[in-house]
């Protein structure tokens, strides 16, 4: 019925049904002074916009003027001539359905969008993610490159994504409409976020497994059993026995055991095939992903209820352990490896490319979840703000974790007489699920308390990132069929999610996920990163994204912002992965080279993603709302300008907006 009349209003105000190519077929409206619509009046054969109609979208169209007529005073009516009077006009266009949808749903107050977004960034990436890919490249030398990283390309991209989502109340997909060539960017940063939530959930499930197993009277991984371990090479951790890890090849401890053997039943080669999936874990992930299905049933409004937990209780854990760990034997040596910078590294392509992705991956800049997050906010809502506490939060989480478990991993270099922290730590998951249980078993008093909050952190860290990437593909599916059940599109995205996530605990899972973590997580987003940058700044054009932004924050950019996003994102990513690429190195697991078939799996992958930028691009060139026979040059020139229907969502601010802009036009 509320579309019915709408399109009754269009027929009455303009003598035809609108006024855009693809539904005319080319034909020309023949416009009399009574036929204009009410927004628009006539002035001296110019048409101008009656500044007090809230208008709906506008549209640059060629349109026959052979009967508009000149109405300023004291002009007699007379016909502009035909055919010679064609000319670019602003028009209604088409209604804009979307402003008849229901009004999209906003967070409960701002409160819990800030602490949602907190928990978004600060996840598993911080306490797992970070430390590794510190040790692994350099310890204090990968802090310089990856400071330097947040504060002149992360930040400044953070605060980006979040402004545009909130300024067009759009996930990342329709926020293109700002460059339509480029939505391509939008659907590949779904398969980015696709890839590692499935990953990301089946992390979550194992440590669902050690939050369960921690309520035994006695940690099950801090002695060994002949039912999963190996008695002639396992040591327990409770004797205390002097050991080495993977780097000793006849001494392994209980821990690492107990979660090879008996947690993921690691392969130890890829030629027996994927295997089966371990039932215990199973049930984990399908715990997982039932309960990040409730956090997500009723949308940012009940995730955000969530976040007060999900954002605060992590760093009740981490100050805890923390102040276990640093008076542990041994802590000064793991914190002063964290901190002390190896400074040759710095020359490294590949330790500042680790420092980009690990930037991206922690504060989920280029995946398309924080568009999605600041689009259910209030117009007006404060996001300068917002982005300044939530990056700093991020950053301070990183060196928190940091500093954290490197005092354990202090601990443990002291507790097997080792040389060196290479012969402790173990890469990948083995840093959250091997030496972090070994550091918890050694606690003299309850270390079931603690192994039970460590884990139950973790999950918590988990959960609120995967709700935000979770969130940002069901607000896809949402913004493209809006008259869906949102419940419905959640249960659908967690149960494919979750027979996804199957191939992750079987007993080659980790290698894949190894794989997957550096094509989806960190290839795929890092050229994701420089064509974002490149269409918002040179396409749609900085000077226009500064304008929006003042209109939207009333807020006054300054140098720093300009030349970050203009200068140091396109060209300080392009010349960071031109530089890496001269000593690429592929991902490796437990310091082993991964099958040629594994590493043509993650380039396909990636290719696979990227080619949807272009694809993107021939799909907005073929839907082009152009005269017919237009020229694929005209065509792609139309493409890049942004869409009618670009700008504030709600009526009152898009009207604003567009007075805003024929000002300062």
């Amino acid at each position: 019925m509320k579309q019915d009349a709408a399109k009754r209003s269009s027929l009455d105000y303009a003598g035809c049904e609108n006024f855009s190519y693809k539904t005319t077929e080319g034909k020309f409206c023949s416009l009399g002074h009574n036929d204009l619509p009410p927004p628009y009046l006539i002035e001296r054969s110019k048409l101008k916009v009656n500044e007090g109609f809230p208008s709906g979208s506008v549209e640059q169209s060629l349109v026959n003027l052979s009967y508009v007529k000149d109405s300023s005073p004291g002009s007699d009516d007379r016909k502009l001539t035909n055919c010679e009077t064609v000319r670019k006009v602003t028009i209604c266009h088409e209604k804009d359905e979307e402003e008849d949808e229901e009004e999209r749903q906003q967070w409960s107050n701002p409160i819990e969008f800030l602490l949602s977004c907190i928990a978004l960034s600060v996840g598993l990436g911080n306490v797992w993610r970070f430390p590794i890919t510190a040790y692994r490249n350099g310890g204090g030398a990968f802090l310089i490159p990856y400071l330097v990283v947040l504060l002149f390309i992360g930040r400044p991209l953070y605060f980006l994504e979040l402004s545009l989502g909130q300024f067009s109340s759009y996930g990342c997909i329709k926020l293109w409409k700002s460059v339509p060539a480029v939505k391509g960017v939008g659907y590949s940063q779904v398969v980015a976020t696709s890839a590692i939530l499935t990953y990301y959930v089946s992390l979550m499930a194992i440590t669902v497994f050690y939050f369960c197993i921690s309520f035994q009277s006695a940690l099950p991984w801090s002695v060994c059993d002949p039912a999963w371990a190996d008695m002639d090479s396992c040591v327990s951790i409770a004797s205390n026995a002097s050991l080495g890890f993977s780097s000793n090849a006849f001494k392994q401890s209980s821990a690492e055991q107990f979660f090879k053997r008996y947690v993921t039943h690691e392969a130890k080669s890829w030629e027996a095939g994927l295997g089966l999936p371990d039932w215990k874990l199973t049930l984990c992930l399908a715990a997982s992903w039932l309960v990040l299905f409730l956090t997500l049933v009723k949308g940012v409004q009940s995730a955000g209820k969530t976040a007060y937990f999900t954002a605060l209780f992590p760093y009740v854990v981490l100050f805890t352990l923390l102040g276990r760990g640093v008076t542990l034997p041994g802590a000064y040596d793991g914190i002063m490896y964290f901190l002390t910078p190896q400074w040759e590294k710095l020359l490294d392509g590949n330790v500042w490319y680790q420092a980009v992705t690990q930037s991206f991956f922690s504060l989920s800049v280029a995946f398309g979840s924080i568009s999605m997050f600041s689009s259910y906010n209030d117009f007006k809502h404060n996001v300068y703000r917002d982005s300044l506490i939530i990056s700093f939060m991020d950053t301070a989480t990183s060196l928190l974790a940091g500093l954290t478990i490197f005092s354990v991993l202090g601990n443990l270099k002291y507790e097997i007489q080792a040389d060196s922290i290479d012969d402790v730590v173990q890469g990948g998951a083995g840093l959250a699920f091997i030496t972090y249980p070994t550091a918890i078993a050694k606690f003299n008093y309850v270390p079931q308390l603690f192994a039970v909050l460590f884990f139950l952190m973790l999950f918590t860290l988990g959960l609120g990132s995967a709700t935000a990437l979770t969130n940002c593909i069901v607000t896809v599916i949402l913004d493209q069929w809006p008259g869906l059940n949102k419940a419905a599109v959640s249960g659908g995205v967690c149960f494919v999610g979750f027979l996804t996530g199957l191939i992750y605990i079987t007993p080659e899972g980790l290698y894949i996920l190894d794989l997957i973590d550096f094509f989806g997580g960190g290839t795929i987003v890092f050229f994701l990163a420089i064509f974002e940058a490149v269409a918002i700044c040179y396409i749609y054009g900085l000077n226009k994204v500064i304008r929006d932004l003042k209109f939207m924050l009333e807020v006054d950019l300054g140098i720093y912002w300009k030349a970050c996003w203009a200068v140091v994102v396109p060209f300080g990513l392009s010349g960071i992965l031109a530089y890496s690429m001269s000593d690429f190195q592929l991902p490796r697991y437990n310091n082993q080279a991964l099958p040629s078939a594994a590493y043509s799996w993650g380039y396909v992958l990636l290719v696979g993603a990227l080619l949807v930028v272009p694809g993107g691009l021939c799909h907005a060139l073929y839907n082009a709302d152009c005269p017919p026979k237009t020229g694929l040059f005209e065509k792609l020139k139309f493409v890049l300008k942004p869409k009618p229907t670009w700008g504030p969502k709600k009526k009152k601010h898009r009207a604003a907006w567009q007075l805003s802009v024929q000002d300062n036009s």
